[in-house]
């Protein structure tokens, strides 16, 4: 008897166009016996799903009368209006980038001089760049550039989360130092 009741209710719920969420579907228990052991889930028709406004045909057949006026009707809601975006603090100009690594102590003495080697060979590729000497080219450069940022960021981040922070902020203000011949010969 309780199945024929579950699948009442189901049926009207089909009927009137609502299904239950998929977490409260109800589903029928399987009766005892061979038969259940042989049968194999059904998924639960989808209903049909119902339009957000009416329709034409729908609109037309309620009288004039009973139709709210234009102004009681619902209307979509303007979304609200999108939040500044937080201003992103400035990039840091080289000098002061390159007087926080010096200073740092989340990086040994050792993995600074590497480092600076490494720095000064990534420098003397662009200046051949800028020279007019190929390769290397911007495309080539910047896998290399990019290697030893993360290198950096990879040394920091645990130790001086700050300096990590704002070289990320200033990644592209880097580039554009180190691609521009001009840029590059005034830090140099």
């Amino acid at each position: 008897m309780p199945v024929v009741r579950v699948a009442a209710i189901v049926v009207v719920l089909i009927a009137s166009g609502c299904t239950p969420a998929p977490s409260q579907q109800v589903t029928a228990a399987p009766a005892p016996g061979p038969v259940a052991a042989a049968s194999t889930p059904v998924p639960p028709p989808e209903a049909p799903k119902a339009s957000a406004t009416p329709s034409k045909a729908a609109v037309a057949k309620v009288p004039a009368a009973a139709r709210p006026p234009a102004a009681a009707r619902p209307t979509a809601a303007a979304p609200p209006p999108a939040a500044p975006a937080p201003a992103s603090p400035p990039p840091l100009d080289l000098k002061s980038l390159e007087q926080r690594l010096k200073d740092t102590s989340a990086i040994g003495v050792l993995t600074k001089l590497s480092l600076k080697n490494q720095v000064d060979d990534l420098i003397a590729r662009f200046r051949a760049y800028h020279d007019g000497k190929q390769p290397p080219t911007l495309a080539e450069l910047r896998p290399a550039f990019e290697l030893l940022l993360m290198k950096v960021l990879s040394l920091l981040q645990d130790h001086d989360s700050a300096l990590a922070k704002d070289i990320t902020a200033s990644r592209e203000a880097i580039w554009g130092v180190l691609a521009d011949r001009a840029k590059l010969s005034k830090f140099t």
